[in-house]
C-alpha cells in the first residue's frame, strides 16, 4: 500500500527576486512591498549597542519589517525595540503571537474561517439560580450559619465546529443539570467533618463566633474540598460541569453573584481523559 506524502511547510521554498524565504508569511510580506513598488533588501543585519547584531527579516528604504512565525520572532522583535527604540520597526505575524506584542503600530495576520478558531459563548439566564447554606468558620461575619440566592453566567471556550462552541440549548440544558446537583445544599470544608453515620454529617469547629457542633443530615449537605467560598463553589461547578461538555470545550469560565455587585469568577482548562 503506498502511503500519501504528508507536505509540511518547512518542505516547500518560496521565492521571489532570488530571495528563499523561510515560510509562506514571508513571501506575502515580500509580494506585498513589490506590488506597492517598494525595493527590499531581505535578511539584513543590523548592529545592536552591545556589539552584536540582530537580523532583520525586511528593510525598505528606512524602515523594518520583522515577520513572527515563532516564538523566537517575538522575543527578537522584543530586544530589538527595547535596544534600538528609534528604530522604525513593526511586526508582522500570526494571530497566536499578537497578545506577546503590544505595539499598536504591529500587524497580525488573523486565522480565516476556513481554518479551525476559537470561539466561546457565554450563557446568562435568572432560571440559572440555585439556594444554598454554608459557613466560613476563618471569616468573622460568614462563620455563623447562613444562605444566599445565586445566579450563574459560564462561559464556554473551545474550538468552532459547523461555526459552533456548543448550542445554546445543549449548553443551558448541562448547566442546569450541574445546578440541580448543588441547589438547596449546605456547604462545609470536608476538614470540619469529626465523624459519620449512614445519615449523618457531625462537624465541629471553633470559630470567631464560638465553638459550634453540628449534626446535619447527608442528603442535604455538600462536603467541599476547601472553604465553601464562592470561589470555590465557582470551581466546584466547573468540576461537574466539564464531563458533560463535548470534545471540543477548551475551557469554562463561571460567574457566580453572592448578592448585590459582589460574587467570583474562576475560568479553568478542560482535559479530557480518552
Amino acid at each position: 500500500m503506498t502511503k500519501e506524502r504528508v507536505v509540511l511547510d518547512s518542505d516547500l521554498r518560496y521565492l521571489d527576486k532570488g530571495n528563499l524565504f523561510q515560510s509562506r508569511s514571508e513571501l506575502s510580506v515580500a509580494k506585498m512591498l513589490s506590488f506597492l513598488g517598494h525595493d527590499y533588501q531581505y535578511n539584513v543585519d543590523l548592529e545592536l549597542p552591545n556589539g552584536k547584531s540582530a537580523k532583520v527579516d525586511f528593510k525598505a528604504g528606512s524602515k523594518y519589517i520583522e515577520v513572527i512565525d515563532s516564538e523566537a520572532d517575538v522575543a527578537k522583535f522584543k530586544q530589538l525595540r527595547e535596544q534600538l527604540p528609534n528604530l522604525d520597526i513593526i511586526a508582522v505575524g500570526h494571530s497566536k503571537y499578537a497578545s506577546k506584542i503590544e505595539e499598536m503600530d504591529s500587524l497580525f495576520f488573523f486565522d480565516s474561517a476556513d481554518h479551525m478558531q476559537t470561539g466561546s459563548i457565554f450563557i446568562e439566564d435568572p432560571s440559572l439560580a440555585f439556594d444554598y447554606a454554608h459557613i466560613l468558620p476563618l471569616v468573622e461575619k460568614c462563620s455563623v450559619l447562613h444562605g444566599h440566592t445565586s445566579t450563574v453566567m459560564v462561559e464556554v471556550i473551545g474550538s468552532m465546529k459547523n461555526n459552533l462552541v456548543v448550542d445554546f440549548s445543549e449548553a443551558k440544558r448541562m448547566i442546569k443539570e450541574t445546578l440541580s446537583v448543588i441547589d438547596h445544599k449546605f456547604f462545609i470544608n470536608n476538614k470540619y467533618l469529626k465523624k459519620e453515620d449512614d445519615l449523618h454529617y457531625y462537624v465541629a469547629f471553633d470559630g470567631p463566633k464560638g465553638y459550634f457542633s453540628l449534626q446535619v443530615p447527608k442528603s442535604t449537605t455538600y462536603m467541599l474540598s476547601g472553604e465553601a467560598t464562592v470561589e470555590n463553589l465557582s470551581s466546584e461547578i466547573i468540576r461537574l460541569l466539564a464531563p458533560k461538555m463535548p470534545q471540543n470545550v477548551q475551557a469554562l469560565g463561571v460567574y457566580i453573584y453572592e448578592g448585590v455587585n459582589k460574587g467570583a469568577h474562576i475560568i479553568a482548562g478542560v482535559k479530557k481523559e480518552d
